[in-house]
């Protein structure tokens, strides 16, 4: 797994000029956001205004841990929206192998269309994960649910506009950012600075990866536009927030702001970390969604089941 202490900075240069690029064209990205209250979740869809061709990044699957039901009311308002403004979908991005919803990737796919990829860490997260629930030889491990791994640097487009792929690890390792045009889409790397950065205990986590990970994001333009996974709405503040900049976070993130050094964080983060609950989902979350969404086969019944691993997280 990359070392981002070691990362080869020529990505983040490539990505700082494509912002500084992107932000002088009249034809910049657009963005409609889609928050789901329910696991605080921020989705997008993204386009090319020229061009009417998008991508549409971590999509929910509404799901009822009560009674194990699922619905897609979340992701038909998205389709509604890419059917009413006549855009096609190129992409459906995943930040990570999300542990607070259940993607709805495959049935956005389904009606869609698109090409569904995520970090190729995600083999990481399937292999540590694979053998937490005990799925057999019948779970390949090898990425192959999707159709795209990105790797650090790699490049592709959304229409017209310019994108390129960071690996942000140290929520989980497979944690990548989508610079598209003048905008990133940090996955769970980063909340608003006043609510301040993801936790890092997850199995595959790391605080020490996790600060040099949105480090590199905060090297970026001051300008460059934040657009983010969630927001829990912070003691004083009434309003959810998704939306927010380099600038802002390096000069207000309670956690990671300026002069906040790498001892200091870990020491944070690995205290704080300590007293959190695990996300109500992540058992139903992480075992879909490290299969690129998809539901479990049904069983000889015609049901469907997911896995509650007992005493191990």
């Amino acid at each position: 797994m990359s070392d981002p202490t070691f990362l080869n900075d020529v990505p983040l240069e490539k990505a700082a000029a494509q912002i500084r690029a992107a932000g002088a064209r009249e034809n910049r990205l657009a963005v409609e956001a889609f928050f789901d209250e329910p696991t605080n979740t921020a989705s997008y869809v993204i386009h090319d205004p020229a061009t009417r061709q998008a991508a549409i990044v971590d999509s929910v699957l509404d799901f009822d841990a009560a009674s194990g039901r699922t619905s897609t009311a979340s992701a038909d308002a998205i389709i509604a929206y890419v059917k009413a403004h006549g855009l096609t979908v190129d992409w459906l991005l995943e930040s990570h192998a999300h542990a607070d919803h259940l993607s709805a990737a495959p049935y956005i796919q389904r009606e869609l269309g698109g090409k569904l990829a995520i970090g190729r860490e995600i083999i990481t997260v399937q292999n540590v994960f694979g053998k937490i629930f005990n799925f057999g030889t019948e779970f390949a491990r090898d990425g192959s649910e999707f159709d795209r791994l990105f790797e650090d640097g790699d490049t592709f487009s959304v229409g017209s506009i310019p994108a390129m792929v960071l690996h942000v690890p140290g929520h989980t390792p497979a944690d990548m950012a989508y610079v598209i045009g003048d905008v990133v889409f940090t996955g769970d790397t980063l909340f608003m600075p006043d609510f301040g950065t993801a936790r890092a205990d997850f199995p595959g986590g790391d605080a020490r990866q996790l600060f040099h990970s949105i480090r590199r994001l905060l090297a970026l333009p001051d300008e460059t536009r934040l657009f983010l996974c969630h927001d829990y709405k912070a003691p004083g503040r009434d309003t959810y927030a998704w939306e927010t900049t380099v600038g802002a976070e390096r000069a207000e993130n309670i956690h990671v702001r300026d002069g906040v050094d790498e001892a200091a964080f870990v020491e944070m983060r690995t205290t704080r970390d300590a007293t959190l609950a695990m996300p109500k989902l992540i058992l139903p979350s992480v075992q879909v969604n490290m299969r690129a969404g998809n539901l479990p086969e049904p069983e000889e019944n015609g049901r469907r089941y997911l896995k509650l691993p007992l005493d191990t997280l």
